[in-house]
């Protein structure tokens, strides 16, 4: 089963930006009612994907940088990176059928 870690700061160049599999980073925060709503959705992607794509999570209140580095104004924001770079970028809560549906072009 594919676990969904939380990384921070310190381990973004490692995890996201040198990874050899395109990485699916969830930005979240514990009181943000539609990051709950979407967790399920991101942990069921990680177990459908695994060995395809890294997905991780991020705690927004506690990785300001990475936020500001990447102009995240609004959270559950979930943002697909290919070999370090920006492949796609969704911002707010969307049904998992929608979210599959713009991020699986970039998986091909």
């Amino acid at each position: 089963m594919a676990e969904v870690e939380y990384i921070s700061e310190d381990q973004w160049e490692v995890e996201v930006t040198n990874s050899a599999l395109p990485v699916l980073v969830d930005f979240n925060a514990d009181w943000c009612g539609p990051c709950k709503m979407i967790a399920p959705i991101i942990e069921q992607l990680a177990e459908e994907w695994d060995g395809q794509v890294k997905v991780v999570q991020m705690n927004a209140d506690e990785n300001p940088n990475v936020l500001m580095k990447y102009g995240i104004m609004g959270i559950p924001t979930v943002i697909l990176f290919k070999k370090g770079e920006v492949a796609e970028r969704i911002t707010g809560y969307m049904p998992k059928d929608k979210l599959v549906g713009k991020l699986a072009s970039h998986l091909k």
